[in-house]
This record gives C-alpha cells, structure tokens and sequence, in this order.
C-alpha cells in the first residue's frame, strides 16, 4: 500500500512540474508573439489614435476657417457688385 501512495505521490509531482512547464511555454510564446506584433506594427507606420484624433481636430478646424474665409469673401464680393 506504501508503494502504491509513492506512485501516485509521484506521478501527481510530475503533472505538477509538466503544469509548471506548460504555464511557464504559454507566457513565453505569448511574450514573443507579442514582441513580434509590435515590430509589424512599428513596420507599417501607423498612427496613434491620439495622433489620429489630433489631426481630425485640426481638419475640422481648418474646414470651418475656410467656410468662415469662404462667406467673408462671398460678403465682399456681394458689396462690391451692390
């Protein structure tokens, strides 16, 4: 009875280890796959969504400067015909 304890004490230490092992494969493939996600990111030359939102504010403000430029010269125009 003394020896089949052992055996089982034994084999529950080595599916311990391979759980140690295993754990320890999975967080090493998903640091590199993150490493390797980076540098293609890096590699396409994207955009932050900071620097995204930063350039459509300044789109949108430069549309409405323009629709502001756009009715003073229409107002000119109107007084120089009148």
């Amino acid at each position: 009875m003394q020896t089949r304890n052992k055996i089982f004490d034994d084999i529950s230490q080595l599916m311990t280890n391979a759980m140690g092992v295993a754990q320890g494969a999975r967080e090493e493939a998903e640091t590199a796959m993150k490493g390797l996600m980076d540098r293609w990111l890096a590699d396409r030359d994207l955009v932050t969504r900071e620097e995204f939102d930063a350039v459509r504010a300044m789109a949108q403000k430069a549309r409405e400067e323009n629709e502001a430029l756009k009715a003073r010269l229409d107002a000119l125009e109107a007084a120089s015909k009148g």
